[in-house]
């Protein structure tokens, strides 16, 4: 397997690792290493597995150097494939939000409920068969707890906004934050000539616009000098991002409470969605054609419209 194809080396011994889930750049595990100790920060789902045991091989490291799985929440872009995972590190302990660690023992509920939003024949080829991790090799984070990686420090927050199961996890040594879907996705292809571009993560069932805006000020507060992405990378300047996407999720969230009471709702939020990022794009700079965008973002402007629906039958 050459790895060139899918790892991207940081700095820090960080190292991006694509699990190839949908399309290229779209997912990210992160493989991060120190004093010959080894962490993963979310994983995928189970299809990317062999691409993380490369990563770590190409490292020169063993099976047994991984001290820790930390899938940042329990969607399966992001812990589809922690549990088979888990069972090839011998060593390992999952850390994982203490909303999420019982669906990490037992991921029964998680697949029902991904079979009924994707359908069987989805579910089962994107993600297959969940593999539920021993109980007693799973850790419930606790807000600020920390752990050390090879003397390096790990700091967890609880960071709720897209989901109430949602920690980030704070490097200290590269002055990041690994922040799963709090601060939103960039994908490669939506760069522009002023940098990355930031859309708010809004998928159902628990949006929640106070909370994350909340969690953003927390994450800020500590100075980062980039957020590593799950969707997708590295990206620097976050205190000018975090305006950019605040500001998306207050539009997302004052449309779909003009929009709560009409009859095709979803379709009308779709529609307001898709207006409020392409108009965001231009104004920072972009030139892709507006239906290369609409595709490209089509799924998100999906799951986010079900995430505000939600958000407003709660309201």
């Amino acid at each position: 397997m050459n790895t060139a194809d899918f790892c991207q080396t940081l700095d820090h011994g960080i190292t991006v690792v694509d699990t190839g889930f949908v399309r290229p750049r779209f997912d990210a595990a992160y493989l991060v290493v120190q004093n010959g100790r080894a962490a993963f920060i979310d994983t995928g789902p189970n299809d990317a597995v062999p691409r993380l045991l490369a990563a770590l091989e190409e490292q020169g490291l063993a099976r047994s150097a991984v001290d820790y799985v930390i899938p940042t929440h329990v969607h399966l872009d992001h812990a589809g494939g922690a549990g088979l995972l888990m069972q090839e590190l011998p060593s390992a302990r999952m850390l994982v939000h203490p909303r999420g660690a019982r669906h990490m023992i037992d991921p029964s509920a998680l697949m029902e409920g991904v079979r009924a939003v994707y359908g069987l024949e989805v579910a089962n080829r994107d993600y297959g068969e969940l593999v539920a991790v021993p109980e007693d090799r799973v850790t419930a984070t606790a807000d600020g707890m920390v752990v050390m990686l090879g003397g390096r420090p790990l700091r967890f927050m609880d960071t709720p906004g897209h989901a109430k199961h949602h920690n980030c996890v704070w490097d200290d040594v590269s002055r990041g934050w690994f922040t799963g879907d709090t601060f939103g996705i960039a994908y490669p292809e939506l760069h522009t000539p002023n940098g990355p571009y930031v859309v708010p993560a809004t998928a159902p069932i628990q949006f929640d616009q106070e909370a994350l805006h909340a969690s953003v000020a927390r994450l800020l507060a500590l100075r980062p000098l980039r957020m590593y992405l799950t969707h997708y990378g590295a990206v620097a300047h976050p205190e000018q991002l975090a305006v950019q996407f605040l500001a998306q999720v207050d539009a997302m969230a004052a449309a779909a409470r003009a929009l709560a009471l009409v009859p095709d709702r979803h379709e009308q939020l779709k529609r307001a969605f898709a207006d409020i990022y392409i108009t965001e794009l231009r104004r920072s700079g972009s030139t892709q054609p507006e239906a290369f965008l609409r595709e490209l973002l089509a799924t998100d402007i999906e799951l986010n419209a079900q995430g505000l629906g939600a958000w407003l039958n709660k309201h």
